[in-house]
């Protein structure tokens, strides 16, 4: 049986110019600017149109510990909201931005997949509105003002062994993760170790998602730590004197992005923070102006559970004071399978014994949502044509067990109707269940507790080793003032542990901590696990080698 690709469905769908779809919400003509036909920024400020409105509900999709197999979870995002509107709900969507970085490497696109999309997908996946083109720049004019500030005397003393700010490029790019420049003489510069970070981990991509309006963004931006001088004081953007510079790239960067699905659910696209390196979701502009908007927002965050949930809750929702009011972890039967460790060649073929070890791994992200953070939770299998009923009543049986209930999604083939009883029991569980929302930890407790208690509630782990020069790295923040930082813990997506190759739910395993970065703009510290590379490279044969564009501009084989 042969199958469209998404890029083929996307581009034989029917397409609304965006100012239907921003009439949709009633966006005032004012606050809409176009990008082309059909993509458009929305200006922050209509917030203020609206101080005395009432939010609506935050639906929060998750998942299991993703793998090879794939599991959905943007695509369940997208269908859901599809599916609420279908229901007669005032639905958005709210999505990150996807990185050129994984669209030319390995993971492909990031709009959806199958008929639960969000359109026009080319743009989306390549430079949309120029967003992370925004961060890269404003990134590397710091770094420029920095260096140039140590050509031109280094008043502020810097170290130049103490520098921690990076340039930063949007692709997957290893070669650059440890650099030497500055070199040919002194006309070009002081000759000192330096490195690339890919642009969804720079810290001012997590500023623009954290900021408020671009007052608040520039502040965010002057307490940006970029090195430290000789007597050990921080050096700051402030210090610089590039808090405003980066402030005028940003401007437009910073309102969030609309667009619409293939069935014409309005969708916010805005910020694209990896959840494995840095937190892992979209804007609170776009969150918040879509609450305002819609009667339901369908918002995700990425990875696992582990990863992309935990910091929106303990980093998002502190930072905005947003709360989810239910949450939906996406699985697969084959996904869970291979948790059990089943060869991906197997995974076609029943497995009951398999999916008994693999399922543990769906149960501690379930634990997670509903025990650890108090949420209401439905489990949203993503159905795949060789599940068997047996797989799929285990699945159901055993998270009846933590009173959670399981519904099979089928977006992928059918787009919004085939989320209608997902879309149902998440509404039945708003409704319905108890919503005892909690952080996973006090952000008063010290850095090396607050790291410990992610470690041991959320991953399982039975502690932590600090290792390096990571206890100094703390002892040093905590004496400036910053202990007080949620925290942002950077580690494989592939594991609850910090070792991709532990599956399933592991036991008996420490995580490494062997790095400790400041991100005071941003308003947490990021504490680096086992071997997490914050500059991802390209696989042995990159999706890049697939795709084409002919004559007329049609593209082809992006995902």
């Amino acid at each position: 049986m042969s199958f469209k690709s998404d890029i083929e469905i996307a581009q034989e769908g029917s397409i609304y110019p965006i100012e239907e779809i921003a009439g949709q919400l009633k966006i005032p003509e004012d606050y809409l600017e176009t990008y082309g036909r059909y993509k458009a920024k929305v200006d922050y400020n209509i917030l203020e149109q609206y101080p005395n409105r009432e939010n609506g509900r935050l639906i929060l999709v998750t998942a299991i510990t993703p793998t090879s197999a794939g599991e959905g979870k943007t695509t369940t995002t997208v269908g859901l909201g599809d599916a609420l509107s279908r229901l007669g709900k005032k639905s958005i969507i709210a999505l990150r931005e996807p990185s050129l970085g994984p669209v030319f490497g390995i993971k492909g696109g990031a709009a959806g997949g199958g008929y639960a999309q969000v359109i026009p997908m080319e743009d989306i996946n390549l430079h949309f509105t120029g967003d992370i083109h925004a961060v890269t720049t404003a990134n590397n004019l710091i770094a420029a003002m920095l260096d140039n500030h140590i050509q031109h005397g280094n008043l502020l003393s810097i170290d130049v062994r103490r520098i921690i700010w990076k340039r930063c490029l949007d692709m997957n790019d290893r070669q650059l993760r440890f650099i030497v420049n500055g070199l040919g003489g002194k006309p070009n510069g002081t000759p000192r170790e330096d490195g690339f970070d890919i642009s969804v981990a720079s810290e001012i991509m997590a500023v623009l998602c954290l900021s408020n309006d671009l007052d608040e963004l520039k502040e965010k931006v002057s307490k940006i730590i970029v090195a430290y001088s000789f007597e050990g004081t921080p050096v700051t953007v402030g210090d610089l004197k590039g808090q405003g510079a980066v402030a005028a790239i940003m401007k437009d960067a910073l309102k969030p992005n609309l667009v619409q699905t293939l069935e014409h659910t309005p969708a916010f696209i805005h910020g694209g923070p990896f959840a494995n390196i840095a937190h892992g979701c979209n804007s609170i502009m776009a969150t918040k102006i879509a609450l305002k908007l819609g009667d339901y927002v369908v918002t995700e965050a990425g990875f696992g559970a582990d990863l992309g949930a935990e910091k929106f809750i303990d980093i998002k929702c502190r930072l905005s004071g947003l709360r989810p009011d239910a949450v939906v972890i996406v699985a697969t039967a084959r996904a869970l399978k291979l948790h059990g460790n089943v060869p991906k060649a197997d995974l076609n073929k029943e497995n009951v014994a398999a999916l008994e070890i693999g399922i543990e791994n769906l149960l501690k992200h379930v634990e997670n949502v509903t025990n650890v953070f108090g949420l209401p939770a439905v489990v949203a299998i993503n159905r795949f044509p060789e599940d068997t009923a047996a797989e799929l009543k285990y699945i159901e049986e055993r998270c009846k067990e933590l009173n959670v209930n399981v519904v099979l999604s089928e977006v992928w083939a059918k787009g919004g109707e085939g989320g209608t009883a997902l879309a149902e029991e998440v509404i039945r569980v708003i409704e319905n269940g108890e919503n005892n929302f909690k952080y996973a930890y006090d952000e008063k407790l010290s850095i090396r507790e607050k790291i410990e208690t992610i470690a041991a509630k959320i991953y399982g782990a039975d502690g932590v080793d600090f290792v390096g020069n990571t206890a100094k790295q703390i002892d040093e923040l905590e004496a400036l003032g910053y202990g007080n930082l949620p925290i942002c813990i950077a580690k494989t997506q592939y594991s609850l542990s910090d070792d991709a190759k532990k599956l399933g739910r592991p036991s008996g395993f420490r995580i490494t901590v062997r790095n400790i970065k400041p991100s005071i703009g941003a308003g947490f510290i990021v504490a680096l696990t086992g071997d997490i590379m914050t500059m991802p490279g390209l696989p042995k044969v990159p999706a890049a080698e697939s795709i084409d564009v002919d004559r007329t501009g049609k593209i082809s084989g992006l995902f």
